[in-house]
């Protein structure tokens, strides 16, 4: 069966599979454009006309607005995932093969959109939950610095936000909130009636307010834990993206990883995907981040 061959992809319906669970899972992916990214990485342009338009009188002179053409550059990293699993997989029916490919991309898409989250957020590999020097600067964490502290009102918070946004010239078009900020808004109250039923018992409603939103525990999940919540201009000024080729390995030989313990020695084999994904933050001024202070 070719997709057992070391070295091959993933099949292309898998792969269609993979990255719709990714975009449901992941906050960035829900609120944002998906664009495609080639290996050797992809340019964005943002395109700004400096001024406004001129009113110009009948044989008036003309004189010029200007424009101002930025690229960014984005470029894929690789991430990987891998599980030991018997190796009666070998020698099963090739039904039961593709179930249990099938499984394992559906986990290996939940990691991945999580991992979408976590780098392009905070600049952590997602395993190790440290800063890494391969994505470097190049996540929200780094790149925004309008920043806006968590009150006890999370209302009154949210539009502070909004406001830092919008005197930026920036328009917000969704939020990624984490639980903790999602709870509040959940029992804020107005004379004993609830100002936001929609959140409450855990609810992700996909918008509030008529502002698309997703509610994400990756959203907090830094370094210093100090995130709850970011807005912006996700629809236009953040957009990720991954190459479309999706190598899968069945090791059968080995310790692939590093876990001392030979695969044959153990009646084992070892599935290993890989994924290559970029993301860009086109402008750092349409975003602004909730935050509290770490002691």
């Amino acid at each position: 069966m070719a997709v057992l061959s070391k070295g091959t992809l993933f099949d292309p319906e898998l792969v269609s599979d993979l990255v719709n669970k990714v975009q449901g899972k992941s906050s960035l992916a829900i609120l944002s454009k998906q664009v495609p990214v080639s290996f050797n990485g992809s340019k964005e342009f943002t395109f700004t006309l400096d001024q406004d338009v001129d009113v110009v009188a009948e044989n008036g002179k003309k004189t010029e607005g200007g424009v101002t053409v930025e690229p960014v550059i984005i470029n894929p990293i690789k991430i990987e995932y891998g599980a030991r699993i018997s190796d009666e997989f070998l020698y099963a029916a090739d039904e039961e093969k593709i179930n249990i490919l099938k499984a394992f991309n559906e986990g290996f898409a939940k990691k991945v959109a999580r991992g979408l989250d976590l780098m392009a957020m905070h600049g952590i590999n997602p395993r190790t939950k440290q800063a890494s020097t391969v994505i470097g600067t190049n996540h929200f964490d780094k790149v925004v610095t309008q920043t806006v502290q968590m009150t006890e009102d999370p209302e009154a918070t949210i539009e502070s936000a909004v406001g830092v946004v919008q005197g930026s010239n920036g328009v917000v078009t969704g939020m990624a909130m984490s639980p903790t900020v999602s709870s509040s808004l959940a029992k804020l109250k107005v004379n004993g009636v609830r100002q936001y039923p929609e959140l409450a018992w855990g609810a992700n409603p996909g918008s509030i307010n008529g502002l698309a939103v997703d509610i994400n525990a990756t959203v907090s999940e830094d370094l210093s834990k100090s995130d709850r919540a970011i807005v912006g201009d996700f629809a236009n000024m953040f957009k990720w993206g991954y190459a479309k080729e999706v190598p899968l390995q069945v090791i059968e030989y080995g310790d692939p990883d590093n876990s001392g313990k030979d695969l044959k020695g153990y009646n084992q084999v070892y599935l290993r995907a890989e994924a290559y994904i970029g993301w860009a933050i086109l402008d750092a001024k349409s975003f602004a981040r909730i935050m509290v202070t770490i002691a």
